[in-house]
């Protein structure tokens, strides 16, 4: 007797899932293994390292999934792969970072928001199985949700710290700023602060005298950027709690929202 094939890990991977998102996965899937194929040409080992990268992240969602019982509505699925391929392929590879000013800011509003749904879907989850004694108020749900959000944000900005630091990248994404106020620029060395406005430009000296010119201004190291991803995360999370907090009051006027919302799988 023939031995029977085991479906391959692509075929077990979409088993289940609909066309729409069968389609965008393997569109996305052949783009990352052109680009990875194109960067192993030239050499661009790290880039090849990111493609592999996002192969795997590809794989999450299904894995959630499968672990976790639960169950990603197409929509939502089809935009954390969209994310995926956005941040790592077209952000640091292709450089939308820096061709667009707002790509970065983009990305973490949709990644706060992403997290609150994954937060949001999960103690909703439990708070409605009967197994679990605890229920949680629908404001609480919504506040869980934000906080969770918030809470992946805020490592995720450690970890880009601590790339920066210890690895000498700049995944912080330094910036040119014209005005700066320091109590530092204080002469009398009193805490009062000194503004400067409109930098000409500043230079930097090395230790084997070599200059540096900054033209309009002063390079400031990260801060700006990791307060501007916080605050759009904020707004993301703020923006998932809200359509949390109506979905869980009234499930049948707001099922609309189920196409964002991680439910539970019910054999």
């Amino acid at each position: 007797m023939k031995k029977e094939k085991k479906p391959s890990f692509t075929k077990k991977l979409l088993a289940g899932k609909e066309k729409s998102t069968i389609t965008v996965y393997l569109i996305l899937r052949l783009l990352v293994i052109i680009c990875m194929v194109a960067q192993a040409m030239h050499k661009n080992w790290e880039n090849v390292f990111l493609c592999v990268l996002t192969l795997v992240m590809f794989t999450v969602p299904t894995l959630i999934e499968n672990k976790l019982k639960i169950d990603f509505p197409s929509t939502l699925e089809i935009i954390v792969y969209l994310f995926i391929f956005s941040a790592e392929i077209l952000g640091e590879i292709q450089n939308f970072y820096g061709i667009f000013k707002t790509w970065d800011t983009m990305l973490h509003t949709l990644n706060g928001f992403l997290c609150a749904a994954v937060g949001f879907s999960l103690i909703d989850i439990i708070n409605r199985e009967e197994r679990f004694k605890i229920k949680l108020s629908p404001l609480f749900l919504s506040l869980v949700a934000f906080c969770f959000s918030m809470t992946v944000g805020v490592m995720w900005e450690f970890f880009e710290f601590s790339a920066d630091r210890y690895l000498s990248l700049d995944m912080q994404k330094d910036r040119v700023v014209e005005k700066i106020s320091s109590t530092k620029l204080n002469d009398e060395n009193k805490n009062e602060v000194v503004t400067i406005n409109d930098i000409e430009k500043t230079i930097i000296y090395t230790k084997d005298n070599k200059q540096i010119v900054i033209e309009n201004g002063y390079l400031e190291l990260g801060i700006i950027d990791t307060m501007k991803d916080l605050f759009v995360n904020f707004i993301g999370a703020v923006v998932f709690s809200i359509f949390g907090y109506l979905y869980v009051i009234n499930r049948e006027k707001y099922k609309g929202l189920e196409k964002i919302i991680p439910q539970v799988k019910r054999d």
